[in-house]
């Protein structure tokens, strides 16, 4: 399990969360919920503490902090959810409450045609989870984090291939205390970070171009910028290297010709790939998704269930697997909000279709006994929703084929790395994605950067073109904070691992021309 869980007390999470009166709360909710008739009820108290620093050119453009806490109730009455949030502390206020969510779930349920089945769930009591950063970002003086990201772009701005340079860090500390009827009392506290610098090149003629660093949000703490012996993290990014080839690499790139269309062999590395997973396995293998529920809003997915089992998502190297657990991920936490402990399963073996992701109210339309734990509400005021665990694809089990090897396996192709934007149909099927660099290869090796760079293909067309997967060496933990579902919209943080892969005969664009430049 990543992060930490404790059996004794709330042990790492801080005081000025547990001194609230969170039992209190939960006992007062709770007995309303059942004196009103809920059958099911749980109380949550989320508090997100998010802080977002912006600099231009080195000089401090915004710093925002915010502070966010409320408590919601939830209850099940006859099979059917009702609602009901508040931002005021009180045992009175949760209370009120509860009781206002049981009258929601008595007039929804005169509307509902279908009435929900709850999986079960072991009851987990004092249950604490901390997840696992070794320095808490909101310690961290904001003076000393913006010296830092000035001291940062001033190293890029001393390159005379650099103009221009934003710099951006958004941080955030999530609190969340769960209780239920039942029994559980659980109580969690996660960091995550989201560091990034853009540079840009102007010409003469006006154009420009842009190169941004290539690593990841994580859920690590301020260590995560400090690679250093004594503070840093051994999985800190190396961001002195990485700031240091990045005028190199823009002037490279403003000068580089246009990519030629057609069906190329790619290698893909995992800081362009995990978009990729996000889009075209994330979201299609949601199982709320797949049945429908976000038809309206966010569309539907191709995987459906009637496939699952049989439908070749993609060649049989392919090994996706989704979790909570995986040490530094976006969506890693000890329990859901459905109060499910966290784990992990499989999604797509040997190229089919063999998972989806659920939370405690859709496992039983699937057959399933127990939810894997994908419950989540992005605030105290809004009801949680099935959410996408860590997805991932796995490396090459046998050997640690590495990037260079899988390079070195084509005539004729582009090696694509970086993430920047991209399409994709409602069903998650058609799909377009760009990137930040792209190299061209001749005869086994990089030959120069390209511009103007589209891959376009169908989901199973795509992923049954992978021919390869790089080894662990390769592996690498990419992701969003910004993940957007439901209406009302929320949005969750979510992270995709995976390796360096090759694929054969996949189709390119040149965006300059399809643009009509």
């Amino acid at each position: 399990m990543a992060g930490e869980r404790t059996p004794n007390g709330q042990r790492g999470v801080d005081e000025d969360f547990t001194a609230l009166p969170l039992r209190a709360l939960a006992d007062a909710a709770l007995s309303a919920a059942r004196s009103a008739g809920a059958g099911h009820a749980d109380l949550r108290v989320h508090r997100l503490l998010t802080q977002s620093l912006r600099l231009r050119d080195g000089a401090v453009q915004s710093v925002v902090d915010a502070d966010e806490i409320g408590l919601a109730v939830r209850v099940l009455v006859d099979g059917t959810w009702g609602f009901a949030a508040h931002a005021e502390l009180t045992p009175d206020t949760a209370a009120a409450t509860a009781r206002r969510a049981v009258q929601v779930a008595h007039s929804l349920g005169r509307l509902s045609r279908e009435r929900v089945q709850w999986a079960d769930e072991p009851v987990y009591r004092d249950a604490v989870w901390v997840g696992g950063h070794r320095i808490d970002p909101f310690s961290v003086p904001t003076r000393d984090k913006v010296s830092l990201f000035a001291e940062h772009s001033r190293r890029l701005l001393d390159a005379a291939e650099v103009d221009h340079v934003t710099a951006s860090c958004l941080q955030v500390k999530e609190q969340v205390f769960y209780a239920d009827l039942a029994g559980s009392t659980i109580t969690q506290q996660r960091v995550r970070l989201h560091p990034e610098f853009d540079a840009v090149a102007v010409d003469t003629a006006g154009g420009f171009e842009t190169m941004r660093t290539l690593a990841p949000p994580t859920a690590q703490g301020w260590e995560y910028l400090l690679p250093d012996a004594n503070t840093g993290s051994p999985d800190a990014w190396n961001w002195a290297e990485e700031l240091d080839r990045i005028p190199g690499l823009l002037a490279e790139k403003s000068a580089a010709p246009t990519v030629e269309p057609g069906p190329t062999d790619l290698v893909i590395d995992p800081t362009n790939l995990w978009l990729t997973i996000h889009e075209s396995i994330g979201h299609a293998t949601e199982y709320d998704r797949a049945i429908g529920y976000e038809s309206a809003y966010a569309g539907t997915s191709f995987a459906t269930p009637d496939l699952l089992g049989t439908l070749r998502y993609g060649s049989e190297v392919m090994q996706v697997t989704a979790d909570r657990v995986q040490p530094h991920g976006l969506a890693t936490v000890g329990y859901d909000d459905d109060g499910v402990a966290s784990g992990s399963w499989d999604l797509v073996r040997d190229g089919i279709l063999v998972g989806y992701q659920l939370d405690r109210a859709f496992a039983p339309k699937l057959g399933l006994p127990r939810s894997n734990g994908c419950s989540y509400a992005d605030s105290a005021h809004h009801v949680p929703i099935q959410r996408m665990a860590n997805v991932s694809l796995q490396p090459d089990p046998v050997r640690d084929t590495s990037t260079a090897e899988l390079i070195s396996r084509v005539e004729d192709g582009i090696y694509v790395v970086g993430d920047k934007s991209w399409s994709i149909d409602m069903q998650r099927y058609n799909f377009q994605f760009t990137g930040q660099r792209f190299y061209r290869i001749r005869d086994g090796e990089l030959a120069g950067q390209l511009r103007d760079v589209a891959y376009q293909a169908t989901t199973t067309d795509f992923w049954g073109a992978m021919e390869g997967v790089g080894g662990p060496s390769t592996w690498l933990l990419g992701g969003a904070f910004n993940c957007g579902k439901a209406q009302p919209g929320q949005v969750a943080a979510v992270s995709h691992g995976c390796p360096s892969a090759l694929f054969r005969g996949v189709n390119v664009l040149n965006t300059r021309s399809e643009g009509g430049r």
